[in-house]
C-alpha cells in the first residue's frame, strides 16, 4: 500500500479525530516527557500531525517559538487549519520531505508505522539529521523483535502498518547520532512502544 493510499484512507475517516469522544490524552504524557529533555525551545515539528492539533497546541503552550505540522492527508490538514490557522502546515509524504531547518523537537506519534517498511530506516535517519544539536525525537512504533508489515481494515478502511523491529530501531538511532533517553511498552500487552532519543550536542572547540 503506497503512502498516497494511506492518505486516501485517512481522508475517509478524518472526522474521527474531531469527535468529542476522542481520547485526547493519548501520547500527551510521552510528549511532555520528551519536552523535558529539550535544551532549547526553538523549532518543533509534528510528523503526522492529524486533524485536531493536540500535539501542536501543546508545543505552542510549552513555549516553542516556531511550531510546524506535516501530514499526508489533505482532509486532516483542512480540519486542522480551522482549529490552528496560524501554524505552518505542510501536506507531504515524509519519505520525500526535506527539512529546511533543524528542530529542537520532532514528534511522530502513531505515524511512522505507516511509512513503507523499505523506507522506514531512511526516514528515521532523516528525522535524526533534522534535529538541532541536543534536539529531541519522540516517536511510536510496533514493538516487535523482527521487521513486520501488515495490511488490514481494522480501522474500517484499508490501512498499512509496518515496523523495523526494536533492535533495528535502536541501532539506527545510534547510527543517526542520537542517544536513547526513554523506551517504553506503554500499552502492554499490545506491542506498542514509544521512544525518546536526543541528538548529541556539538563538541566544544
Amino acid at each position: 500500500m503506497e503512502p498516497s493510499q494511506v492518505a486516501a484512507s485517512y481522508c475517509r475517516i478524518a472526522d474521527r479525530w474531531t469527535r468529542p469522544d476522542l481520547d485526547r490524552a493519548d501520547g500527551i504524557q510521552p510528549l511532555l516527557r520528551a519536552i523535558g529533555f529539550t535544551v532549547e525551545r526553538d523549532g518543533a515539528l509534528d510528523v503526522g500531525c492529524g486533524g485536531n492539533g493536540r500535539f501542536l497546541a501543546l508545543l505552542q503552550s510549552q513555549g516553542f517559538a516556531a511550531v510546524e505540522g506535516l501530514d499526508l492527508s489533505p482532509e486532516m490538514l483542512r480540519l486542522l487549519r480551522a482549529t490552528l490557522p496560524t501554524i505552518a502546515l505542510y501536506q507531504a509524504d515524509v519519505c520525500d520531505w526535506q527539512a529546511s531547518r533543524q528542530y529542537a523537537l520532532i514528534s511522530a506519534w502513531d505515524s511512522m508505522w505507516h511509512v513503507p517498511l523499505a523506507r522506514q530506516a531512511g526516514v528515521l535517519l532523516k528525522l535524526c539529521a533534522a534535529l538541532a544539536p541536543g534536539g529531541v525525537l519522540l516517536f511510536s512504533a510496533g514493538g516487535l523483535e523482527v521487521p513486520d508489515e501488515r495490511l488490514d481494515a481494522h480501522m474500517g478502511v484499508p490501512m498499512y502498518t509496518a515496523t523495523l523491529g526494536v533492535p533495528r530501531i535502536l541501532s539506527l538511532l545510534q547510527e543517526g547520532g542520537c542517544a536513547l533517553r526513554h523506551f517504553e511498552y506503554d500499552q502492554h500487552p499490545q506491542a506498542h512502544v514509544y521512544v525518546i532519543a536526543q541528538r548529541r550536542a556539538a563538541k566544544a572547540c
